[in-house]
C-alpha cells in the first residue's frame, strides 16, 4: 500500500487543497482547518447547512497565508465570497483547537473503498487516499495501527456520512443517490477517522503498512 493522495482544508467547508508533501503533528495536518466561519451567534457554520461554501477553496500560499479563492482569509474580498455563500452576518476566524475537527484530526479513505463507491472521491473529503488496497479492506482497519511513511495513525472508527457528500465538488450539483448509496451499501459510513500517533512528515508515494 501506498499514499496516493493528501488532501488539506485550509478553511473548514471549502474546497481544499491536493499537496505532495505535508508536515503531520498531533492535530494532523500543518494547516488544515485553520479558519472557520461563524454566524452572528458565534456558532461554526459548515456547508451542511449552506453547501455554497464548498464552491470557495481554500488553500496556503508560498508564504504561508490562507486565503479564500485567491483572496486572504482575512480580506474585505474574501468576506464578501463568505457571506454570499453563508449569508449576510457570516464572518471568518482563527481557531487551533482541536474543537476545530468534527471527531478526530485525520480522515483516511482507500482507493478501494472508492472504487466500490463508483464517486469522486473528493466527495468523501479525506487528508489522506491509500493506494493499493483490495476491496472493502478498511473496514477492518479500526483499532490497528498503520505505518505511513514515518507516521503513526490509529483509525478509531469508520465515518458516518452526511448531505455533504451528495454536492458535485466542482460543480456543487447534488445528488442525494450519493448518500442513499452509502447507507444502502455502507451502512451509512465510509473512510476512517483517525488520530496521530507519531508525527513527521508525508509524501504522496510513501509506503503505508498496517501494524
Amino acid at each position: 500500500m501506498f499514499v496516493k493522495e493528501l488532501w488539506r482544508y485550509p478553511v473548514k467547508s471549502m474546497a481544499g487543497e491536493r499537496v505532495k508533501e505535508t508536515e503531520v503533528g498531533e492535530l494532523g495536518f500543518a494547516g488544515d482547518r485553520r479558519i472557520l466561519v461563524r454566524g452572528k451567534n458565534g456558532r461554526v457554520i459548515t456547508s451542511r447547512t449552506h453547501p455554497k461554501l464548498l464552491g470557495l477553496k481554500g488553500s496556503i500560499d508560498g508564504d504561508g497565508h490562507v486565503l479564500v479563492s485567491g483572496h486572504p482569509w482575512d480580506s474585505p474580498e474574501a468576506l464578501q465570497l463568505v457571506r454570499q455563500a453563508a449569508g449576510p452576518d457570516a464572518e471568518l476566524f482563527a481557531w487551533d483547537g482541536p474543537e476545530r475537527f468534527d471527531i478526530l484530526p485525520l480522515l483516511v479513505a482507500t482507493d478501494g473503498s472508492i472504487g466500490r463507491l463508483g464517486f469522486d472521491g473528493r466527495r468523501l473529503r479525506p487528508n489522506i487516499v491509500i493506494g493499493g488496497v483490495e476491496g472493502l479492506a478498511e473496514r477492518e482497519w479500526p483499532g490497528h495501527r498503520l505505518r505511513i511513511g514515518e507516521v503513526v495513525v490509529r483509525p478509531a472508527q469508520l465515518r458516518g456520512r452526511c448531505v455533504m457528500t451528495t454536492y458535485d465538488p466542482d460543480t456543487l450539483v447534488q445528488d442525494p443517490g450519493v448518500l442513499k448509496k452509502i447507507v444502502r451499501e455502507f451502512g451509512g459510513k465510509m473512510a476512517l477517522d483517525t488520530e496521530v500517533l507519531t508525527g513527521g512528515r508525508l509524501r504522496e508515494g510513501d509506503s503505508a503498512v498496517l501494524i
